[in-house]
């Protein structure tokens, strides 16, 4: 087992951090929820097409990701439940959105994929 011997620790610095972890408590539970759920290929690619085009059915998103609509109903109800997207009728048509609240982080997600993605088409 190893020890810590520390022979400046920093009382100041120590507080300051655990007041930081205590007040942003909140937040982090609520990221926690949304990068689990986010944490499977298909919802994550589900929430990067919901960011980049706003809204879509789940027909087209089952045509896109080439996967049944049961399949993808799936992941949106498990993401609904979850509270990360929401949901608009027009007729019998389903539309998904993300919902505002969630937009900030995952827009800072997919940014980092899209340029991931613009270096790789370079090489």
């Amino acid at each position: 087992m190893t020890t810590c011997i520390r022979l400046y620790a920093d009382p100041v610095q120590i507080k300051a951090c655990k007041e930081k972890i205590e007040n942003t408590e909140n937040a982090f539970s609520q990221m926690s929820a949304v990068l689990s759920l986010a944490a499977n290929d298909v919802r994550l690619k589900i929430l990067y097409l919901l960011e980049e085009e706003r809204e879509l059915c789940p027909c087209d998103m089952s045509d896109i990701l080439g996967m049944s609509i049961p399949a993808i109903s799936q992941h949106l109800r498990k993401m609904k439940d979850g509270g990360i997207i929401q949901a608009r009728k027009d007729g019998q048509t389903i539309f998904y959105s993300l919902k505002p609240e969630h937009l900030k982080m995952l827009r800072s997600l997919f940014k980092y994929v899209n340029e991931l993605n613009a270096k790789l088409e370079l090489v």
